[in-house]
């Protein structure tokens, strides 16, 4: 049996965690009290175990991608002399009302990167796990390249122990902004 979880460290604090597990239904049932006091839902994607991780990479490769977009698109909020709060307010109450980008939207908007419920090193091992995966199934992810570009980047300045959000503050440097840089 393969159970991995989607969830901050608070969701697993608060036993709020989502699991994805994949495996014979056997096993899978004698593990299920298991992920019942751990998670709110639990997820079975199939008799193959390894799937649940490649559920997990490709979930993982999505939050990524949306560190990604939220970083380019704030980059662009700011160079046009937009308030970014103003601008997430906006995001996460009609386009994109999902946790991810109300949680991580106001990381990157605030600049707390400090505790990291991911640090970025964890991130790029994450992507780059993906695209292993995607190269053995020969599927092209030009975006996950790009993103472990960009957390490489922000890696190599010394920000490896901060949340992975942080590789928002590479498209803001990249456009010329000043960060609130913690390194």
């Amino acid at each position: 049996v393969s159970a991995p979880v989607f969830g901050r460290p608070d969701a697993a604090a608060a036993a709020k965690l989502f699991i994805v597990t994949a495996g014979p239904s056997e096993a899978i049932e004698l593990c299920r009290p298991l992920f019942d006091a751990l998670g709110q839902k639990t997820f079975v994607v199939g008799p193959d175990a390894p799937a649940a991780n490649v559920v997990k990479l490709a979930g993982n490769f999505l939050i990524a991608s949306v560190l990604e977009s939220l970083g380019e698109a704030l980059a662009l909020i700011r160079k046009s002399g937009i308030d970014p709060a103003r601008f997430l307010d906006f995001l996460t109450s009609s386009l994109f009302t999902a946790p991810v980008y109300k949680t991580y939207g106001a990381i990157i908007v605030q600049e707390k990167y400090h505790p990291p419920g991911f640090k970025a090193i964890l991130g790029l091992k994450d992507v780059r796990l993906a695209l292993a995966a995607a190269e053995a199934a020969a599927v092209p992810m030009p975006l996950a390249s790009l993103v472990r570009d960009h957390l490489l980047t922000a890696i190599a300045r010394g920000q490896g122990d901060l949340d992975w959000s942080v590789v928002a503050r590479v498209s803001a440097e990249n456009a010329g902004l000043k960060t609130d840089a913690d390194y």
